[in-house]
């Protein structure tokens, strides 16, 4: 299993809600690995909103949490997986705001994934039209 998807199980989330995010981004950073191609930099793809999942990135909390801030804001949910689907599975929720120092609290260094977006708070959503009662099928 990708570790995405094991890290959305963990939270018991589905990266999109009907009305709130319908689009994933799977990216990295740069940092000592190979640079990002122009235009996938988290201040651009961080524009659309869509729920966002960085692997190989929590070694730069910081830098990641002030490259999303001015597109999510302070206040924007956020969840760290370390280790996901394994024994040792560890879960950090929060927000922009103060999951930097969550992270450092609890010595995530490497082997998380961190996932940003409204996704992450959203309560008493509508279900997707593809699976309503209401919807007509031929």
């Amino acid at each position: 299993m990708p570790a995405f998807a094991a890290a959305a199980a963990a939270l018991g989330r589905e990266l999109t809600v009907p009305e709130v995010a319908q689009t994933v981004v799977l990216t990295r950073t740069s940092a000592r690995a190979t640079p990002m191609p122009p235009g996938e930099d988290l201040a651009t793809l961080g524009r659309s909103r869509a729920t966002i999942v960085l692997h190989l990135a929590v070694q730069r909390i910081d830098a990641v949490v002030a490259e999303l801030l001015p597109n999510y804001g302070a206040g924007c949910p956020v969840a760290v997986v370390a280790r996901a689907s394994r024994e040792d599975e560890l879960v950090l929720r929060g927000t922009l705001a103060d999951i930097a120092g969550k992270v450092r609290d609890a010595g995530v260094r490497r082997t998380a994934v961190i996932i940003a977006g409204a996704v992450l708070g959203a309560e008493n959503f509508a279900d997707s039209h593809l699976y309503s009662a209401d919807r007509r099928r031929s």
